[in-house]
């Protein structure tokens, strides 16, 4: 509990009868970089903006440090915010833009200088004090938005969906560009994206969200690897998720088939999910599969071929640096321990 910077308790928030988000309860420790993770109007974006004192939740207390902060404006929280339009004024030169911040506190002009300095270094910006907003990338304009917000040194920044607006490498060079620089001040992160590449490249813990409800907490390797539900086995990466039976502990009934799995504790012959990522389905000789088919569409990803095969009536996705031909007549195989056995959930739920 020492580390906790930030407890939101039993936090919700209702819009017009309408709850975005319902009993959340969340800590935060000191130094972490914590993703909240999603789809749209999942609820992250408002629980960000609670944290921030945007929003102030309908029941539920937000602690920081222990101490109550739930009804207290976003300027007496030491917190500051990167939105994703990163709202630099455009009639200020950058020196101007992030120092910004600081002359509102009457900051003396020469400590002005020397915080804009040491933070454009830190961004690896050093020498563009003068230039005009409208000259930058895009890429040097996220980073001038998290050099006003650094200078201020908080001890909590969040970021909502910052590297939204960026094309598809400068996002990912972002990426770890920014996961460095958290790494470097030692400061806690709270960022907010729909993206899960993202998450699972940057973060220390994700949170996954979904209808206002956080699904799962964990690292990347947890979440990935040991979904505890359909939903987050479906939003993070690409998964088979298949009904099944669980009949006993370490045997499991899907598509027509009974096979050993690693999971216990399950109800005998209870409904369940399964799940079995790309990657741990494996092509074999047809004698020798759980499964026969045949593979129906092939398509290159790069580093890989992601192939669907027939099966049981059922398509399987196949991840493999192999290939194997549309049309070719195969076997799947897996192996216990990458299957993953999940409690159904209720659609209403």
């Amino acid at each position: 509990m020492a580390d906790h910077l930030i407890n939101l308790i039993n936090v919700s928030k209702e819009y017009n009868g309408t709850k975005a988000i319902k009993n959340i309860n969340l800590y935060v420790r000191k130094n972490e970089f914590i993703t909240l993770l999603g789809p749209s109007g999942c609820g992250k974006t408002t629980t960000l903006r609670i944290i921030g004192g945007f929003e102030y939740p309908t029941d539920g207390q937000v602690l920081f440090e222990g101490t109550d902060l739930t009804v207290l404006p976003p300027y007496r929280r030491k917190i500051n915010t990167v939105f994703q339009k990163y709202a630099l004024f455009p009639h200020m030169n950058v020196f101007e833009n992030i120092a910004f911040g600081l002359k509102i506190k009457k900051i003396e002009p020469k400590i002005i200088a020397e915080k804009v300095g040491r933070i454009l270094e830190l961004v690896c910006l050093s020498g563009y004090e003068k230039r005009s907003i409208n000259s930058l990338s895009g890429g040097q304009q996220q980073r001038i938005a998290i050099a006003r917000a650094l200078v201020n040194e908080p001890e909590i920044l969040l970021l909502d969906e910052p590297l939204g607006a960026l094309d598809l490498q400068l996002r990912k060079d972002m990426q770890l560009e920014l996961k460095a620089m958290q790494q470097r001040l030692g400061i806690t992160f709270i960022y907010v994206t729909h993206d899960q590449e993202e998450a699972l490249t940057m973060s220390d813990t994700i949170v996954v969200m979904n209808k206002g409800q956080i699904q799962q907490i964990g690292t990347p390797v947890d979440i990935y690897n040991e979904p505890k539900n359909a939903f987050v086995a479906g939003f993070i990466g690409e998964s088979n998720i298949v009904s099944g039976i669980m009949l006993e502990d370490f045997l499991v009934e899907f598509a027509g088939c009974k096979v050993p799995c690693s999971d216990q504790g399950f109800a005998t012959n209870e409904p369940v999910d399964v799940v079995i990522r790309p990657e741990d389905l494996k092509i074999v000789d047809e004698t020798e599969g759980i499964f026969k088919g045949s593979v129906k569409y092939v398509t290159f990803k790069g580093v890989h071929y992601e192939m669907i095969v027939e099966a049981h009536g059922m398509d399987w996705m196949i991840h493999s640096t192999r290939l194997r031909p549309a049309g070719m007549k195969v076997g799947l195989k897996v192996d216990p321990y990458d299957i993953h056995i999940m409690k159904k959930v209720a659609a209403n739920a």
